[in-house]
């Protein structure tokens, strides 16, 4: 298995010199963060991003992520363009050596939190998703500015994003994302790549949103519109986790079986009693997972694809990202590394 950390680039507090610390660590995830999405990202941003990264010994070979654009998920009059730079990134990417790019197809809002910063007993903080604090809550009348959502809309745009998805439903919905599939995923395959598909966050409906990506059954459906390793899953436990209906370590197992798993996230969710969930430590004992079992499947499984530790809790008085700060993310790191070795698995 090959240990990655997510880096938000030159601008980001926790600095590859430090990453570089971390036991184990091989790959940085990270992406062109400067360019509109659905234009094509330039070559030499990719290639800033390759040569830092390799001045500290580490690997720029994962993105997250190529934003897929409303138009392409709307099926919208522009979607064809902005498919084709879509491919063209792919392209330029690996040109460049990338070989595993995430995405998703979250309509409007990449994730939804309530809070980023609920502090637990131990004074550590790390976000949460309430539903108390989401009663009462409608976008279609209130000004809303949830964690996770795009500042880039104003609320009127909001509005009619969501009006627009409510007239495609979830059927219209999964059209474009077969429309989509069955022009990347060839490109993926002929450049060598993995598209990655990230899982919603949270794995149901928000807003009356049309929120596909949740569950087992709907995983099967997106893997079998085009049956190639390409069109592969970035796993995040801590997302398709925060869903009681969802059997965690069966899923890595089948899919790791399958070979259709590129990227692990991997973290620990504590779920509530009336299913909201506070994104907690690592260690299985602190949430709702069992993360022994997780990575057992992975090992038995024969996984050699990418993994990370994804959020961490701020602690030590760190302040930075909400969910992308250094220490509980080495942590993190370190817990994994520890289970990989404990089940006989090798880090590269």
């Amino acid at each position: 298995m090959k240990s990655s950390f997510r880096w938000y680039g030159d601008s980001d507090p926790v600095t590859l010199d430090k990453i570089r610390q971390i036991p184990g660590m091989r790959s940085i995830v990270s992406a062109v963060y400067d360019v509109k999405p659905g234009e094509v990202w330039p070559e030499e941003s990719i290639k800033h991003l390759v040569d830092e990264c390799r001045e500290h010994g580490l690997i720029f070979d994962v993105v997250e992520s190529i934003p897929v654009t409303e138009e392409i998920k709307l099926g919208r009059p522009g979607r064809d363009r902005h498919i084709e730079n879509y491919c063209e990134s792919i392209r330029r990417c690996a040109k460049h050596g990338i070989k595993c790019v995430t995405y998703n197809f979250m309509p409007v809002f990449d994730w939804t939190r309530t809070q980023l910063d609920k502090e637990a007993e131990d004074g550590s903080t790390s976000l949460v998703m309430y539903w108390e604090q989401m009663k009462g809550l409608d976008p279609l009348k209130d000004d809303i500015h949830l964690p996770g959502w795009d500042s880039s809309y104003t609320q009127d745009e909001v509005r009619e994003l969501i009006r627009a998805y409510g007239e495609i439903g979830e059927e219209g919905l999964w059209e474009n994302i077969e429309y989509f599939l069955k022009r990347v995923i060839p490109v993926a395959e002929e450049c060598g790549v993995v598209m990655a598909l990230h899982p919603d966050d949270p794995p149901y409906p928000i807003f009356g949103l049309p929120r596909v990506i949740t569950c087992e059954e709907n995983l099967d459906r997106y893997l079998s519109i085009v049956d190639s390793p390409a069109n592969s899953l970035c796993l995040c436990t801590g997302s398709l986790g925060s869903s009681p209906k969802n059997d965690i370590p069966a899923m890595v197992r089948k899919y790791s079986a399958m070979k259709r798993i590129g990227f692990m996230h991997i973290r620990n969710v504590k779920i509530l009693p009336d299913t909201s969930f506070e994104e907690s430590g690592h260690l299985t004992q602190n949430g709702s997972l069992d993360m022994n079992a997780i990575v057992k499947a992975l090992v038995e499984t024969g996984f050699d694809g990418y993994f990370r530790p994804d959020h961490g809790r701020m602690i030590w008085g760190e302040t930075g990202k909400p969910g992308y700060g250094l220490y509980d993310r080495a942590l993190g790191t370190a817990y994994i590394n520890g289970l990989i070795e404990a089940n006989g698995g090798v880090i590269e």
